[in-house]
């Protein structure tokens, strides 16, 4: 198949880095369409249409990261079955995960538009920026479908090992948001409801991309008989993907909690903390990356039971995280000020994001780290640790912004962040040297029939 990757043979490190690049290319680029499109409302619109869209960005991770950790879950499964080479399987996996998706947009959608107003209110959000985070958040929630549609097709994609593909539905989306931001913005003087459709239109010319690449890829070619799935396939997705999604979702608790305690503070302190966030996400993406390709890796070894190949893949990966945190993490430790000033406009609202820059920077590397760990759990087919984490994670923030905010103020916002992300890698670092030491020593054969995904 061309552009799919086998990666159970090869040089790891090559096949590694040949999926890693492209992949951060086009995590790079989703970045900087959202960069371009918080920089466009701040700078176009002002700080209280900043704070307004900020204010969505922990909601928008609930919603939305449990519908991505849902198509991660199924693609594992996807992936395996690919490394296995039962394509039978294959298919059916895959046809069995569009039925879900459809279904689990479907009813997401209707719940974030149902309850986003009550949600907004119970978030402490400013009565002077609730009514442009409730339009930036309607019309993000109602297009929920164009999210699911890219990220169940591109995470079936490299699953397969293409990465490309997904690269270059990016470099279309990215030019298509960033033109139409600039239209609706300063052209039609739409508001931040502007920039929420250009996201929305953006993502749909990327996931027809995705989708016209799937058609014509001959193991995923479904005939009748392919869609006409057991319920033991639905049950096996629902079991690897939902402690995934609820991950993702617990995970976005503990950022809203956050979120609550920063809007309390005043709407400065929500552009600053909005504005810190968007470069953390940024500076993180290499560890991202690199926690999406050893989920690959991990998925068609795993299922091949090639499981020296996953340390070999590991050992890569971290490198790469590491490389990442002594770059990136430098940036956010000594230029703070320089990087707040891009996005925000007055001098309080710079120093506060220069409060929280340099102590996130600075422990970057447990972020990065964590989604290498992870990630490689989740790929050898063990969703609940990850889940798990996530709830810990969620612990962690809740408890220690409530026990610091008094005396540090803003930058208990970071401590949180570090803390959350420290607890949690230990947690999946544990897990990961467990589970190899065992399917290497004892050289176990992992049955893929088998519902026993735990």
């Amino acid at each position: 198949m061309k552009n799919t990757k086998d990666m159970t043979h090869g040089n790891s490190a090559k096949i590694i880095l040949s999926f890693f690049l492209p992949m951060l290319m086009t995590n790079l680029l989703q970045q900087i369409y959202n960069f371009a499109d918080t920089a466009i409302v701040g700078k176009g619109l002002g700080d209280n249409a900043l704070a307004a869209v900020g204010n969505m960005s922990s909601l928008t991770f609930l919603i939305i990261g449990f519908s991505m950790g849902m198509a991660n879950g199924f693609a594992v499964i996807i992936s395996q079955n690919y490394g296995a080479k039962d394509i039978g399987r294959l298919k059916k996996s895959f046809a069995a995960s569009i039925k879900l998706a459809a279904v689990i947009t479907a009813v997401l959608t209707a719940v974030s538009l149902l309850f986003l107003r009550k949600i907004m209110v119970l978030m402490q959000t400013s009565e002077v920026i609730i009514e442009d985070s409730l339009r930036y958040g309607y019309i993000i929630f109602g297009g929920l479908a164009a999210t699911m549609a890219y990220n169940m097709s591109a995470c079936v994609l490299r699953a397969l090992g293409d990465s490309k593909t997904p690269f270059n539905a990016i470099i279309v989306s990215s030019i298509v948001n960033i033109i139409l931001d600039c239209v609706c913005i300063f052209g039609l003087h739409t508001g931040v409801e502007g920039a929420a459709a250009a996201t929305i239109a953006a993502t749909f010319f990327s996931a027809g991309i995705c989708f016209s690449r799937i058609r014509k890829i001959e193991e995923l070619k479904l005939n009748h008989e392919d869609m006409h799935t057991e319920p033991q396939m639905y049950l096996l997705l629902l079991k690897n993907g939902l402690p995934m999604a609820l991950m993702n979702s617990i995970t976005a608790v503990g950022c809203i909690v956050v979120q609550y305690f920063v809007n309390g503070l005043g709407v400065a302190y929500t552009s600053a903390y909005n504005a810190g966030s968007r470069y953390m996400n940024m500076f993180m993406l290499p560890g991202v990356t690199a926690g999406y390709t050893i989920s690959a890796f991990t998925g068609q070894n795993f299922g091949a039971g090639r499981y020296d190949r996953i340390k070999e893949g590991m050992s890569v990966c971290i490198k790469i995280a590491l490389i990442a945190y002594a770059a990136l993490g430098s940036v956010m430790v000594f230029l703070p000020r320089a990087l707040a000033s891009v996005m925000l406009n007055g001098e309080d609202t710079i120093s506060l994001a220069v409060r929280f820059l340099p102590i996130s920077g600075v422990m970057l590397f447990a972020v990065d780290l964590l989604f290498v760990f992870r990630n490689c759990v989740q790929g050898m087919g063990f969703p609940l640790v990850p889940m798990i984490s996530g709830i810990l994670e969620m612990v962690l923030r809740i408890s220690v912004i409530i026990l610091l905010i008094g005396s540090f103020g803003f930058r208990a916002t970071a401590f949180a962040e570090v803390s959350a992300w420290t607890g949690a890698l230990i947690m999946n670092m544990s897990a990961y040297l467990y589970l190899i030491r065992r399917y290497t020593n004892k050289n176990i054969k992992f049955n893929l029939t088998a519902n026993n995904f735990s």
